[in-house]
């Protein structure tokens, strides 16, 4: 590879830009020319045939991902490694699940939430394996390809603030989106930043999105203003808005912004302590030049 190509290749924003269209393109081409026809020949249940293609696609994504970033970058792909995922997938999910257990709890003991009632289990089917994949997408285009680059050029701390906005901004086009849902959005791209600065993988994270997403409707929470992302639990929320969230979901309740909050500053402080906050690229270079 010729040095002109190389510098360009391997300039940050071209390696975001590349990163993100090409993980798109093939998944788009495998679901549409692949996966879709195949499962939707075979198995005449939709429900049934969106699982296995959802998590055809899961494959596709993160194979995509390595082989594309193993051939630019020249390296050992360490943040999708297997090394310590159980770990972290099985906290992840744990907290993320947890911390709108603890709202729920909470709601309850007020009075302001109640189960109606129980509604099978096929939302562990179709439902929860798009739950999978979307989250899966997400932290793959905004942790592993973009706030990984930034952060090794920019620094911990520009790389949080640029993914808090870029992650907000396609959730603000959501029906029934408010101010507080977007003050969450903010705080969660934060979350999930500093979550991948602390572990260096993707795996706390995307289980943490995986939970959160999939905690709500298990509920009967509205998801991020969704309404028929499908539930276990149908319920009823009675109370303050504040507490109980809007018609958006629990991602509106003051709630579920403190407790997020709180995460995120745990996660921020343990990443100082252990020294894993990367500095500006340029401040690196000054550092060996002197």
């Amino acid at each position: 590879m010729n040095q002109p190509l190389k510098k360009i290749l391997h300039f940050p924003i071209t390696k975001i830009l590349l990163g993100i269209s090409s993980c798109l393109a093939v998944l788009i081409l495998v679901q549409n020319f692949i996966s879709k026809p195949i499962f939707q020949t075979l198995i005449a249940t939709k429900q049934i045939s969106d699982t296995f293609v959802n998590y055809t696609s899961i494959a596709v994504l993160l194979a995509t991902y390595y082989f594309l970033f193993k051939f630019l970058e020249q390296r050992n792909i360490t943040e999708i490694t297997i090394r310590n995922h159980t770990k972290e997938l099985f906290g992840g999910f744990i907290l993320g699940f947890g911390i709108l257990s603890l709202v729920i709890l909470i709601l309850y003991a007020l009075g302001y939430y109640q189960i109606t009632n129980f509604n099978g289990y096929s939302y562990f089917l179709a439902p929860l394996s798009s739950l999978v994949i979307s989250a899966l997408l997400e932290e793959i285009m905004f942790r592993a390809i973009l706030y990984r680059i930034l952060e090794n050029w920019l620094g911990t701390y520009i790389a949080l603030a640029i993914i808090s906005v870029s992650f907000e901004l396609p959730h603000i086009f959501n029906d029934n989106v408010t101010f507080l849902s977007i003050v969450l959005g903010l705080i969660f791209g934060f979350a999930h930043g500093i979550m991948y600065t602390y572990t260096k993988r993707i795996w706390l994270p995307f289980a943490f999105h995986l939970a959160w997403n999939f905690a709500q409707p298990f509920y009967g929470s509205n998801l991020s203003g969704i309404e028929d992302v499908g539930n276990i639990f149908s319920s009823t929320f009675n109370g303050p808005k504040l507490l109980t969230g809007s018609i958006y979901g629990l991602e509106d309740s003051i709630l579920s912004i403190v407790l997020l909050s709180i995460v995120s500053i745990v996660f921020l402080y343990a990443s100082i302590q252990q020294g894993k906050i990367v500095p500006p690229s340029f401040k690196k270079q000054l550092k060996q030049q002197g």
